[in-house]
């Protein structure tokens, strides 16, 4: 099975782009797609059924901001929007999908780049949804979390280490949770595990003509349960696909 992790910064804006047209190059079973800035009704979801895809979206509240969307060639059994918790599920940042014998869930972490009040929201966030998947494991451990994190974990995973040990996103604090869920929740970071050395990155700035040099950041992530880890084939950056500031990262699993 193929699930796609991808970050569009803009739905609308990456389907004038091509991605349509790049869905139909690979088989991808599953895509979650974060940052849609956008509504179902402004979404021109024809083109995805077209493809074969059944669709689930957590838009925001706030028109043009924020959001979530899972597009699946098989049809969930259960689809769970939000964490009931008003102040995140506002901002649509969490979609569960549950499939036969696993659960998928799809999340768009705040970003704390805007300054201390929305910093203190991300803690407050990181707080929440690690309670959140550590009660879904429970029940279903068979799990897999996707998205757009936010946290580069190790110096690995960011082009300038030591000029980012201030940066949101490369805080210490951060590092230490992102450490604590993968090894408290007994997670798998999919990439590292099938690519210990490799330097591969899945967002850039727009400043310094950062991509073209590829000075970024790895902040899209596939965590893969206990139970799933050995059933990981390969995963990887697409970083040759443009239609956002990110690039796709796609996630091979024997499902």
């Amino acid at each position: 099975m193929k699930i796609l992790c991808y970050n569009l910064n803009g739905i609308r804006s990456a389907m004038s782009k091509g991605l349509t047209d790049f869905l139909q190059t690979d088989t991808f079973d599953i895509v979650c797609v974060q940052e849609t800035k956008a509504q179902p009704d402004q979404v021109d979801v024809a083109a995805f059924e077209a493809l074969g895809y059944h669709y689930h979206f957590f838009s925001a509240e706030k028109k043009g901001y924020s959001g979530v969307a899972t597009f699946s060639k098989q049809k969930p059994t259960n689809v769970i929007y939000g964490m009931n918790i008003p102040e995140f599920d506002f901002e649509g940042r969490v979609l569960r999908t549950d499939f036969d014998d696993f659960t998928l869930v799809n999340i768009y972490f705040p970003s704390g780049t805007s300054g201390d009040e929305r910093q203190g929201v991300k803690y407050k966030f990181l707080d929440a949804i690690y309670l959140h998947i550590e009660e879904i494991l429970k029940d279903r451990p068979k799990t897999i979390i996707v998205g757009d994190y936010n946290i580069a974990h190790t110096e690995m995973d960011i082009h300038n280490a030591k000029s980012n040990e201030k940066s949101s996103g490369f805080l210490p604090k951060e590092r230490e949770w992102m450490s604590h869920w993968l090894t408290d929740l007994n997670l798998t970071d999919a990439f590292r595990h099938k690519n210990p050395e490799l330097k591969q990155y899945s967002w850039w700035s727009a400043r310094f003509n950062s991509r073209a040099q590829n000075k970024g950041w790895r902040i899209d992530y596939h965590s893969v349960s206990e139970a799933l880890k050995n059933k990981i084939v390969h995963c990887y950056q697409l970083n040759d696909i443009i239609h956002s500031d990110h690039c796709p990262v796609l996630l091979e699993i024997e499902l």
